[in-house]
């Protein structure tokens, strides 16, 4: 089990465990649009809808996951925070999802999974959580084109080598960045991540920050956690 400081997430059912990732996107993803309903599609563990519930008042949060066991690992997560009755998981692929789409959503976040083909393991369930062919960015991105209501907001974190052919793909549907933050592990490592938040329009200047994790091992940046204090037990 996971503990945050408002809520506990049960593991050991799911293929991606929590990580840095999920919930640097977690705490990062803009909320300024004041969402009401959220989608968070590949749900997992349920990680990023249950840190949107504590961090929105978001009366609607809807979650969307295709493997058997982290679904039901999702519902129960879902059921034991305090926030169950703006919680609701769906059993199903994207392409199901998106067959009868009922709502537009204000904010749909995914931290998708992004490994090539050359990086196969012996845990089918693992290789579904981890790799770009079980949802293919254009598959997501066109998922944001269909949901996303008309001032939402579409939230990734994807690889920073992918963030280019990202952006172009999200520019083809006519969705625009309005955030980037490129984050590293220290001040000497190359930028391993990109946060990035889209609209259906295009702002004039868009000017990337970078968040870099910790100046030495397990000495945060300050700006790491300002980021994630509302969330860690220790920060």
């Amino acid at each position: 089990m996971f503990q945050f400081k408002q809520f506990a997430v049960q593991q050991d059912r799911c293929a991606m465990k929590i990580g840095t990732d999920a919930v640097i996107l977690g705490a990062w993803c803009p909320i300024n649009n004041h969402p009401f309903s959220i989608l968070d599609i590949g749900a997992g563990t349920g990680i990023l809808s249950l840190m949107l519930a504590q961090r929105s008042n978001a009366a609607q949060i809807d979650a969307v996951e295709i493997d058997d066991e982290a679904y039901e690992q999702c519902v129960e997560n879902f059921e034991s925070s305090p926030w169950r009755d703006r919680l609701f998981c769906f059993h199903a692929g994207l392409d199901e999802f998106l067959d009868e789409p009922e709502d537009e959503y204000d904010l749909i976040i995914s931290n998708p999974p992004f490994y090539s083909e050359n990086h196969k393991t012996d845990s089918a369930q693992r290789d579904l959580a981890r790799f770009q062919e079980a949802m293919p960015f254009e598959d997501l991105i066109e998922a944001a084109r269909l949901l996303l209501s008309e001032n939402g907001i579409f939230a990734v974190i994807i690889p920073f080598k992918e963030e280019e052919k990202f952006i172009e793909l999200c520019a083809e549907v006519e969705l625009y960045p309005i955030n980037v933050t490129r984050v590293k592990g220290t001040p000497t490592t190359e930028v391993k991540r990109s946060l990035l938040a889209f609209k259906r329009y295009e702002l004039s200047v868009l000017t990337a920050d970078e968040l870099i994790i910790e100046t030495a091992r397990h000495q945060y940046t300050e700006d790491y956690t300002a980021l994630t204090k509302d969330f860690y037990l220790k920060m």
